[in-house]
């Protein structure tokens, strides 16, 4: 590729990101530096259990700063997650937000910031920079090696009568400092490790090949990938390997950091409605759909796919290697191949792909789709 057929883009990194085992000690220090005195700590009742709210309280209060914990987040929050989670920030008078956990607890946080600072319901900034005034600044410490949530702008959000997913960005809801600490990441149950490390999978992936990727989103994605393929299978493995968990987090974060650059394609399309209407583990709807998308898209992005074969030591073919590992990774991880094994029925299929349809990720696609062409995809994979 010639300079001249370099597209343009415009990166604006906002997130200080601490990597290292043990940083998170480090969080009064840096909470300090960005002005808190009264903070929140958005998390989840597993990461309460695991004792790291324990860990995050403690070198809080070693630096003079006052805690608060918010600690009901469930998995794919909703507006009323958010709206709980308000109602204690209101209570509490607090100036700087800590989002502890997997993607729910940061997305949370993310939400509630935007209706601390700018009111109003969740449904008010569904879209791209619709907050109109300042936000809280906001550390982002995930726990598990997945959506790569603390990197990106965006909260998503469920409907809570619909259960669909709103994505709500700004780049004011960007966190100031991701604090990554592979220690964190060493209780996670093995069903947790093996999907959300699918979930960062597929963001390499798909964001490596959008109609938005540039030179910058797609330095992320494939170092990403690398990281990923990698460090994969020894976290999934009967004898999970520490070291790995270190480029599993890290992978995952890169990841995050080119979706906030690039977005995501018909992966995430599709498994949206698999989530709502069926109950189906984010991650698994993903390993099940990523190798029927890689094969939707392999003949408008084959020579990209071509650079992840070699990557992951694979006969560059295009595709169709591309999408046999991602099946084979999925496989090492105990976690199901088709739809029908998900428990999901059928007959809704073209339900699921009128709605995949109209969601928002989708149309960054390398390939375009229609409501049929979802549905085909549905179909191979069921």
């Amino acid at each position: 590729m010639s300079a001249s057929e370099l597209p343009s883009f415009d990166y604006q990194p906002r997130t200080r990101v601490v990597f290292g085992a043990g940083v998170v000690t480090r969080l009064g220090e840096l909470a300090k530096d960005l002005g808190g005195t009264r903070s929140l700590i958005v998390t989840d009742p597993g990461i309460l259990r695991a004792g790291h709210v324990e860990q995050a309280i403690a070198s809080l209060t070693a630096a003079g700063l006052e805690a608060t914990v918010f600690s009901d987040v469930q998995p794919n929050p909703t507006t009323d997650d958010v709206d709980r989670c308000l109602a204690v920030a209101r209570t509490a008078g607090i100036d700087l937000l800590i989002g502890l956990g997997g993607g729910s607890a940061m997305d949370c946080a993310k939400g509630c910031n935007f209706l601390l600072t700018n009111g109003g319901r969740m449904e008010d900034y569904w879209g791209v920079g619709k907050a109109t005034k300042p936000m809280l600044p906001m550390i982002a410490i995930p726990t598990t090696s997945g959506t790569g949530s603390e990197a990106q702008s965006f909260a998503l959000i469920a409907k809570a009568d619909s259960h669909m997913k709103m994505a709500c960005g700004d780049s004011k809801a960007a966190c100031r400092i991701a604090l990554l600490d592979p220690d964190l990441t060493l209780s996670l149950p093995a069903s947790v490790t093996a999907a959300t490390g699918i979930d960062a999978i597929s963001h390499a992936v798909e964001s490596f090949v959008t109609t938005k990727r540039n030179p910058v989103s797609q330095l992320f994605s494939r170092k990403a990938w690398q990281l990923l393929v990698q460090s994969f299978p020894h976290v999934v493995g009967p004898a999970p390997v520490a070291k790995a968990r270190a480029g599993m987090l890290l992978g995952s974060h890169l990841a995050g950091a080119a979706i906030e650059n690039s977005m995501l394609g018909a992966t995430h399309a599709l498994a949206n409605p698999l989530s709502a209407h069926f109950g189906v583990t984010h991650g698994v709807a993903i390993g099940i759909m990523l190798p029927h998308v890689v094969r939707w898209n392999a003949p408008v992005v084959g020579d990209l796919y071509r650079a992840l074969e070699e990557d992951a030591g694979l006969q560059p073919v295009g595709g169709e290697a591309l999408a046999a590992k991602l099946v084979d990774l999925v496989t090492q991880a105990g976690l199901p191949t088709r739809l029908r094994d998900a428990a999901v029925e059928s007959e809704a299929i073209d339900t699921m792909a009128a709605e995949a349809a109209k969601q928002w990720t989708g149309t960054f696609n390398p390939r375009p789709l229609t409501a049929a062409e979802f549905g085909s995809l549905y179909r191979a994979a069921w």
